[in-house]
C-alpha cells in the first residue's frame, strides 16, 4: 500500500508541471505578423517617431546606430526591451527620429514608440503581453512649474528669525 501512495504522489507531481497559471501562454512566443508599423511615444520632454521594417534588426536612431546613440548599456535595453519580450530579435529594423528632453527621456520615447509600433502590427497576439508588463502606458510625469516668490517648484529662500 505504500508503493501505491509514492507512486500516486509522483503522478500528481508530473500532472501539476504541465500546467500554467499563466492567462496568454501563448503571447511571448514569436509568432508575430512581420510587417511595417509606425508608433510614437512620448516621455517627459521627448518625442519618438519609430518606424518598423521588416528586416535584420538594425537600428537607426537620427542616423546614428543603437550603440553609438545609447552608448551604455542600460538604456540599450530598455529600448529593445518591447522586441525582446515578444521574441522578435533580428525580425525588425528599426528607425527612429527622436528630438527634446534628455538621454533618458528619450529612450523611454522610443520604447512606449516601439510597444506602440508592435502593437499596431498584430494587436491579438502582441498587445496582452506589451500591456501586461507596463509597455503600453505613458509614463505622464514631467517636470513641476517654478512658482512665485519660490527658487525652483518647491524650494523655498531660506528662512531668517531676524
Amino acid at each position: 500500500m505504500a508503493e501505491n501512495t509514492n507512486f500516486s504522489a509522483v503522478e500528481d507531481q508530473q500532472e501539476q508541471a504541465s500546467y500554467t497559471s499563466e492567462t496568454n501562454s501563448g503571447a511571448g512566443t514569436g509568432t508575430s505578423i512581420i510587417a511595417p508599423s509606425y508608433g510614437t511615444g512620448r516621455r517627459k520632454e521627448a518625442v519618438a517617431r519609430v518606424r518598423l521594417i521588416p528586416g535584420t534588426g538594425k537600428w537607426t536612431i537620427n542616423g546614428r546606430t543603437l550603440e553609438q546613440y545609447f552608448p551604455g548599456k542600460l538604456f540599450q535595453r530598455e529600448v529593445n526591451a518591447p522586441i525582446v519580450l515578444l521574441k522578435l530579435e533580428g525580425k525588425f529594423d528599426v528607425i527612429v527620429r527622436v528630438d527634446g528632453g534628455g538621454i533618458s527621456g528619450q529612450a523611454g520615447a522610443i520604447r512606449l514608440g516601439v510597444a506602440r509600433a508592435l502593437n499596431a502590427v498584430d494587436r491579438d497576439s502582441n498587445r496582452a503581453a506589451l500591456k501586461k508588463h507596463g509597455f503600453l502606458t505613458r509614463d505622464a510625469r514631467v517636470v513641476e512649474r517654478k512658482k512665485a516668490g519660490l527658487h525652483k517648484a518647491r524650494r523655498a529662500p531660506q528662512y531668517s528669525k531676524r
